[in-house]
């Protein structure tokens, strides 16, 4: 992981303002959602991007039930034939 010596301080809301030169490296707007992962020791903040809950693919989305699966995937599911 690469340092980038920039340090922000946790407000009493537990907030963190994430700088300017960050935001617009990574492409990330006001109120663009953000998830956060958990790495060993560290915490790891991340634009949100929807993908698909079968191979992770951002591409050609559809949802079914409040869950993303992407064209190829739905394609090979509609392939599977139910057993007899």
């Amino acid at each position: 992981m690469k340092s980038t010596g920039i340090v922000r301080r946790v407000d009493e809301l537990g907030r963190v303002v994430i700088p300017i030169e960050l935001r617009n490296k990574f492409g990330i707007a006001e109120k663009d959602p953000i998830e956060i992962y958990v790495d060993g020791s560290s915490i790891v903040l991340k634009k949100y991007e929807p993908n698909c809950i079968f191979c992770g693919s951002a591409k050609k989305l559809s949802e079914y039930k409040d869950k993303l699966i992407c064209d190829k995937c739905l394609a090979k599911i509609s392939e599977i034939k139910p057993e007899e």
